[in-house]
C-alpha cells in the first residue's frame, strides 16, 4: 500500500495545459505529464506539431486534446481555457511555455518583428497567467508554472527585445506571487533554464549576420521538461534546473559588464564574418517551421554532464578570478 505522501504527489488524473507544445520543451513537457497518467491540452499554432503530440499522449492511454491558438492573441487563449474545462470543468496545472526570440543588431530587426515578441512572451504569459489566476481562485487550489530561462537575469547578446520580454515576465510573475501569497494552495512557480538543445534555437529570427549553432553546453530540454514535472508534484517559486543555469547565471551577478561585453564581442565578431546574412524571420511572426521534434541537435544528447559540469566550473573559477582582481 503506498504511504500518504506517495499519494498526494501522484498527478495521476490531474488536467494540464501547456502551451508552446508543439515542439522543443514544450513538446517534452506534454510527453512528460502524459507519462505520468495526466490529462493534457496541447496548445501552440502549428497544427501538424499538435495532432503529433495528441497522438504520442493518446498513445500513452490518456485524454489529450489540441488547441490551435496565438498565446498573443487574448481570445486564442479563451479558446484554451474552453477546452480544458471539457476535461471535467477544471485546470488543476497551466504550464507557460511559448516563446520567440529574434537575435542580430537592435536597429536592423524589422519593428513589427520586435513588437511580436514582445506581445508572443511578455503579454502571451499575461494573458495565460490572466486566466489561469482567477480560475484557481475560484477553485482555491492550482498551479501555474513558468518556463522564464535565465534571461529574466540577464541579457541573452544581440536579444534587446527577447531579454526585455523575459525580465518583464519575472517581474510580472514575483509580483503576482506576492498577490497570491494568501493562497495557501495556489502556486506561481517560476523555471529558469539555460540555452536547451531543443529546436527552438532551429526556429527563432535571425538578422544582421546573426548564426547561433546549439553549443555543446545546452542542456536536455527533456531533463528541463523532468524540472517543471517536479515543480508540479513539489511547488516552490523559483527553481534552476540544473547546475549549469545556476553557475552561469551567479557568475553573470559577479561580473555582469564583463560577460556582457565578452559574450557580445564574441557574437559581433561572428556576424561579421559570416558570409550568409541573409535575415530570417523565423517562427516570430508564423508558427514553426519543420523540425517538429524535441530535439534541435538529436546527435548532441550523448554529451557527458561530466564534461559540461567541467566547463561550467571553469568558467566560475576564472570569474571569481576577474573579480579578486578587481
Amino acid at each position: 500500500m503506498k504511504d500518504i505522501a506517495t499519494i498526494e504527489k501522484s498527478l495521476k488524473g490531474k488536467n494540464v495545459v501547456i502551451t508552446g507544445a508543439s515542439s522543443g520543451v514544450g513538446r517534452a513537457a506534454a510527453e512528460a505529464f502524459a507519462r505520468e497518467g495526466c490529462n493534457v491540452v496541447i496548445a501552440a499554432r502549428g497544427q501538424k506539431g499538435i495532432d503529433e503530440t495528441v497522438k504520442f499522449c493518446r498513445d500513452l492511454g490518456v485524454v489529450a486534446v489540441g488547441v490551435s491558438a496565438d498565446m498573443s492573441i487574448a481570445e486564442d487563449v479563451e479558446k484554451i481555457v474552453a477546452a480544458a474545462m471539457i476535461l471535467g470543468g477544471k485546470i488543476d496545472i497551466w504550464v507557460n511555455n511559448a516563446g520567440v526570440m529574434a537575435s542580430g543588431k537592435f536597429e536592423e530587426i524589422p519593428l513589427e518583428i520586435h513588437q511580436q515578441v514582445i506581445k508572443t512572451n511578455l503579454f502571451g504569459y499575461m494573458h495565460e497567467a490572466y486566466n489561469a489566476i482567477k480560475i484557481f481562485k475560484e477553485q482555491n487550489e492550482g498551479i501555474l508554472i513558468n518556463n522564464i530561462s535565465i534571461g529574466g537575469f540577464m541579457p541573452a547578446p544581440y536579444s534587446a527585445v527577447y531579454s526585455a520580454s523575459k525580465y518583464g515576465i519575472r517581474g510580472m510573475m514575483e509580483c503576482l506571487q506576492g498577490e497570491i501569497s494568501n493562497r495557501r494552495h495556489i502556486h506561481i512557480c517560476n523555471l529558469y533554464p539555460q540555452l536547451q538543445n531543443s529546436t527552438g534555437n532551429l526556429h527563432s529570427a535571425k538578422y544582421s549576420g546573426f548564426d547561433m549553432t546549439i553549443p555543446f553546453i545546452a542542456s536536455d530540454p527533456r531533463d528541463t521538461a523532468a524540472k517543471i514535472v517536479e515543480l508540479a508534484k513539489n511547488p516552490r517559486k523559483e527553481l534552476f534546473p540544473d547546475f549549469k543555469s545556476a553557475a552561469i547565471t551567479n557568475t553573470y551577478k559577479l561580473l555582469p559588464k564583463i560577460l556582457i561585453n565578452a559574450a557580445s564581442a564574441v557574437v559581433r565578431t561572428k556576424m561579421k564574418f559570416n558570409d550568409e546574412k541573409l535575415n530570417n524571420p523565423g517562427n516570430v511572426l508564423n508558427k514553426s517551421k519543420e523540425p517538429l521534434r524535441v530535439y534541435g541537435n538529436p546527435s548532441a544528447k550523448g554529451v557527458s554532464d561530466l564534461k559540461l559540469a567541467l566547463f561550467a566550473g571553469i568558467g566560475i573559477s576564472l570569474g571569481l578570478f576577474l573579480f579578486s582582481k578587481k
